[in-house]
C-alpha cells in the first residue's frame, strides 16, 4: 500500500536517497541537487567493464554523485539483510528510483517514511517494464510521457502521483526520444517532489485492463522482416536506433539500416515486387520492396564500416537489383 504523504513535510527538509544507474537517471539526480534537495546517499549498480581495455567504469549516476561529494553505495542485491539495514540507518524520508536495475523487495519499500517513488518513461499503465520508450515508437504511439509512481511490489503497478505527456514526433528515434524524456524528467522531478512533500499530489490507481508490457530489447528482434509493411519497418528502425540497430542480411552478412521513411510503391511498379528487393538507389536513399509499400532507407552501415548516407556508401557497394535475405 502507498504510504500517506504528510502535509507538514517540507521539500527542503526531505531526506532523499536516490537509486539509479544510467544517463536517464543521472540528469534528474543533477536536477534534484541543483534544486537544493538533500541527497543522503546514492545507490547504483556496480561498475561495469568498458572500452577496449575492459576497465571498470562508474556509471553516469555514480559520476554525478562523486562530483557532488555524495556517498555512493553499490550492493549486488537489496535482498541482503545487511544492505537493508544500511539503508534503514540513513533514515530516509523518501527513496527516488529511476532506472536502477535492481528489484526492491517489500522490506526496502517499507523503509522510507514516505515510501519509494519511481520516475517511469511512459503513460502508465501503458508500457510497463524495461523498454517503454522504444516500444511506444515501435507500436506507432503518437504520445508518451513520464509518470511519477508510488512503488509497490508489482512491476510498475503502483498508483500514479503525477504525469507529463509528450508528443512523439513522426521521425524521432529511440535515442532522441530518450533524451527528450530525460530532459523533461530533470525539469519536472524537483517540482513533483515538492508537491509530494506538501501533500498536493493525488494518487491515481492504474487501470489494469489497459496495462501493456514493454519487453526488454534484444539484438535478435532487430532483424528486419521484409514481409511486413513499410510503415511497421519504419517504426521498428526508429525505435531500435541507436541500440541495437535494425539490420538485414545481404549475402548472409548483417547490414544495418537507419533513418527510413515510407515510399510510394506505385512509383516502382515496373520492378519485381518481391519483399526485400532493392527497387532503386539514388542520392535520396535505397528503395526496398516490403509486404506493403516500399521502404526508403537514408543511412546504411556495412560490416566493419561506419554508418553513412546511402549515396556515399553505394560507391563501393552497388545494390541496384539485389535482394536482402
Amino acid at each position: 500500500m502507498a504510504k500517506t504523504l504528510l502535509d507538514s513535510t517540507s521539500s527542503a527538509a526531505l531526506r532523499v536517497v536516490f537509486a539509479g544507474t544510467p544517463d536517464f537517471a543521472a540528469l534528474p539526480l543533477r536536477g534534484l541537487i541543483e534544486a537544493g534537495y538533500t541527497v543522503s546517499a546514492v545507490y547504483t549498480q556496480p561498475d561495469r567493464p568498458s572500452g577496449r581495455g575492459r576497465k571498470l567504469t562508474p556509471g553516469p549516476v555514480k559520476q554525478v554523485a562523486l562530483e557532488h561529494g555524495i556517498e555512493v553505495r553499490q550492493p549486488l542485491s537489496l535482498r541482503d539483510e545487511q544492505a537493508q539495514a544500511d539503508l534503514a540507518a540513513l533514515a530516509p524520508d523518501l527513496l527516488v528510483v529511476i532506472a536502477y536495475g535492481l528489484i526492491l523487495p517489500q522490506k526496502v519499500l517499507d523503509i522510507p517514511r514516505l515510501g519509494c517513488v519511481n520516475l517511469h518513461a511512459s503513460l502508465l499503465p501503458r508500457w510497463r517494464g524495461a523498454a517503454p520508450i522504444q516500444r511506444a515508437i515501435e507500436a506507432g504511439d503518437q504520445k508518451t510521457g513520464l509518470c511519477l509512481m508510488q512503488m509497490e511490489a508489482g512491476l510498475d503497478t503502483g498508483p500514479v502521483l503525477a504525469q507529463l505527456e509528450l508528443d512523439i514526433a513522426p521521425s524521432v528515434s529511440g535515442g532522441e526520444l530518450h533524451d527528450e524524456l530525460m530532459q523533461a524528467g530533470a525539469q519536472a522531478l524537483p517540482n513533483w517532489l515538492a508537491q509530494l512533500a506538501t501533500g498536493q499530489l493525488q494518487a491515481r490507481i492504474q487501470d489494469e485492463s489497459k496495462a501493456v508490457y514493454a519487453h526488454k530489447l534484444s539484438k535478435a528482434e532487430a532483424r528486419l522482416d521484409w514481409s511486413r509493411s513499410a510503415q511497421q519497418l519504419v517504426q521498428q528502425i526508429r525505435a531500435f536506433d541507436p541500440w541495437p540497430g535494425c539490420f538485414a542480411l545481404l549475402d548472409s552478412a548483417p547490414v544495418k539500416l537507419a533513418q527510413a521513411h515510407v515510399c510510394d510503391f506505385s512509383a516502382s511498379a515496373e520492378h519485381a515486387q518481391v519483399p526485400g528487393q532493392v527497387l532503386a538507389v539514388s542520392e535520396h536513399g535505397l528503395t526496398v520492396a516490403c509486404g506493403q509499400n516500399a521502404l526508403c532507407v537514408e543511412q546504411i552501415q556495412f560490416p566493419g564500416a561506419r554508418r553513412m548516407a546511402v549515396a556515399d556508401a553505394m560507391r563501393g557497394h552497388p545494390l541496384q537489383g539485389r535482394r536482402f535475405d
